[in-house]
């Protein structure tokens, strides 16, 4: 091996930050099984390579015995003893056995090695860049699309966006920009993959972390996330600063933030709501952007009751059920939602219409 290898396998190192003690034993790990496979499968050997001149060389090991059976893997204490007269019964020799033509072998074998290696280095480099970034909104290019997937270019890999996780009535175009939410980063044998998502909670949680400096600083927190992807979402709010309003933090002014996510995300709606540790008050604004009366809450069934007016009922329980059931979701409750008529019937509660609880909350369309 020449100098011009060794010089090669200490750039390497310093620009792909492989370590080279490690190319060199994987280049003479791989060079015992050329040996075995082109010269001798039954002979136990040992390949050494010189770290600064690159000089291959081959040993056998045979094991010192009274009685030699097997020349390839024993040799007679007397032999032995010719090569070192220290040597004992049991022990292990050494003879080097390096074929005249090994060097075209170690030349093409360190070169299969060192690529492998480089790949797994850049696979490892590409896994460690992105493994990071789970949980988090990328930008790429939509590079192709077959019957199940989308493929996103991310720059240093290419990237997987199953049909199934695009909003109801997405397209993208060959080359056109996206941005997509990172739900899982594996090492798999064929190196990296990347899995995305444009219909994942977390895409709009991140895109309120983006676009509202109070989430990013901390000073607004988002509660709690429910989405029906290209329809309709619920997020609620709370602010660690009382003078800090979470809800117009994250409408901003005259609805430039929101309405920047909602145009990302294709007119999609979302009611902001304000959190509460209050089960009532956080179910009431939760149900948003309907009225509502009263909230009983009962907690061994984790069930609240909500009563509504009457011209509120179908805006609280929303077109198929979409409303309640997001209300449902954020909030971790089920809710049984009553028109005020209906409480009156059934539970004999008195009709009052003018006694609307107070809802923080706000419909973004």
């Amino acid at each position: 091996m020449s100098m011009d290898f060794i010089e090669a396998m200490n750039e390497l190192e310093r620009e792909k930050g492989i370590s080279k003690d490690v190319l060199f034993e994987a280049i003479e790990a791989a060079l015992i099984s050329s040996y075995k496979r082109n010269f001798n499968a039954a002979q136990n050997v040992r390949v050494d390579m010189n770290r600064n001149t690159g000089v291959i060389k081959v040993f056998a090991r045979k094991l010192i015995v009274e009685e030699v059976l097997d020349t390839r893997t024993e040799i007679s204490l007397m032999s032995a003893r010719e090569i070192n007269p220290h040597f004992q019964l049991e022990d292990i020799a050494e003879l080097e056995v390096t074929p005249r033509d090994f060097g075209r072998i170690a030349a093409q074998t360190a070169k299969q090695v060192v690529t492998q290696r480089i790949r797994e280095a850049e696979r490892g480099l590409i896994y460690n860049a992105f493994i990071d970034k789970e949980d988090d909104i990328v930008t790429g290019l939509v590079q192709r699309q077959d019957m199940r997937n989308i493929y996103v270019d991310l720059g240093k890999i290419e990237a997987v966006l199953p049909l199934s996780e695009l909003m109801p009535g997405e397209k993208f175009k060959q080359s056109e920009r996206i941005k997509a939410y990172i739900t899982k980063v594996e090492n798999t044998t064929k190196g990296p993959q990347i899995m995305l998502s444009r219909s994942h909670p977390g895409l709009l949680k991140r895109l309120f972390e983006l676009e509202v400096p109070e989430i990013f600083d901390g000073v607004v927190e988002i509660r709690s996330v429910a989405r029906e992807a290209g329809f309709r979402s619920k997020i609620a709010v709370f602010s660690r600063n009382p003078e800090v309003d979470p809800v117009g933090s994250c409408v901003g002014p005259r609805g430039t933030r929101v309405q920047t996510i909602v145009t990302e995300l294709r007119g999609e709606k979302i009611d902001i709501v304000r959190y509460s540790d209050t089960v009532q008050e956080y179910v009431a604004n939760a149900l948003s952007p309907s009225k509502v009366l009263e909230v009983q809450v009962f907690e061994a069934e984790k069930m609240a009751r909500v009563i509504v007016p009457d011209y509120q009922l179908s805006l609280a329980i929303g077109i198929k059920g979409q409303n309640a059931r997001l209300a449902a979701k954020l909030t971790g409750w089920k809710i049984d939602i009553k028109s005020e008529s209906q409480a009156e019937q059934e539970y004999g509660r008195p009709r009052t219409s003018n006694d609307e609880m107070h809802q923080d909350s706000v419909s973004i369309d």
